[in-house]
């Protein structure tokens, strides 16, 4: 199947690890161009060299940016970064950012402040730049890699999972709001996924559960009736598809990949 992605400029944030290096890696293999935004030149370094790696030839089409996206005017300089080297961007997907996981006796205001700083804000500084652009072209398409928690309240995770809700409210608004400028937005949710990010929210419930990290892992699959975690190619593939013209009558839907751990009608 042809998704006609070839030579598309496709910006990625959080776009070194996890996820978002997963959607980078399919993006590349369907010909895209890339600019990979992270925090930490070294991480680009690392994913622009393992991309390469994998994929011949792909050098000249991999560009990198460093920016601390819960600063606007950071994302800005991303953006300026970005189009000076691919010109206009088609497809953004957003990535970056996550909300420490936090048992809630430990919360206060500084975690609840911080969660929004570091997964809605970091999405919402590219998002406002990149849709207003894309309305004015009259083209373009926006993923965000959301996650589960904003549907279903996790104890462990309420800052994030507040953050998250607020994104998919945000991706269907503006959905709504710019699919007349030929814009569309949509946004995948995924549940427990073999990232860097799940080290983090297993030891925070096992120290809720009250039990070693191996249990809470072992726990944890077992409430997912597909009987295992998802992989980060999982979500991008999704990705992918979301941010193609073979989606093209798809806009302003929240797509959930949790293996059917909450099955749920909305």
């Amino acid at each position: 199947m042809d998704l006609e992605l070839t030579g598309q400029h496709v910006l990625i944030t959080g776009g070194s690890k996890g996820i978002g290096l997963a959607c980078a890696e399919g993006f590349l293999q369907e010909g895209a161009k890339l600019t990979l935004v992270s925090r930490e030149a070294s991480n680009l370094d690392k994913a622009k060299q393992m991309l390469q790696g994998r994929i011949a030839g792909s050098a000249n089409r991999i560009h990198t940016c460093v920016a601390d996206l819960r600063q606007a005017s950071q994302a800005q300089s991303a953006l300026d970064c970005a189009i000076q080297a691919f010109g206009p961007v088609d497809v953004l997907v957003n990535s970056a950012g996550a909300a420490q996981r936090t048992p809630p006796d430990e919360l206060n205001a500084n975690a609840w402040h911080a969660a929004m700083d570091a997964k809605y804000f970091s999405y919402i500084h590219m998002i406002d730049l990149v849709v207003k652009q894309m309305g004015q072209r009259g083209r373009g398409n926006i993923v965000n890699v959301v996650g589960a928690g904003g549907k279903v309240a996790n104890p462990i995770h309420l800052p994030g999972g507040a953050a998250n809700a607020a994104l998919m409210l945000i991706s269907a608004g503006l959905a709504a709001a710019y699919a007349p400028k030929g814009v569309r937005v949509n946004a995948v949710n995924p549940g427990a996924t073999e990232t860097d990010r799940l080290i983090s929210g297993l030891e925070a419930a096992a120290k809720l559960q009250q039990v070693p990290v191996d249990i809470a892992r072992q726990r944890a699959i077992q409430g997912i009736p597909l009987g295992r975690m998802g992989q980060p190619v999982d979500v991008a593939n999704a990705v992918l598809f979301l941010a193609s013209a073979r989606a093209s009558y798809i806009t302003g839907v929240i797509l959930t990949m949790d293996g059917a751990a909450t099955p749920m009608v909305v």
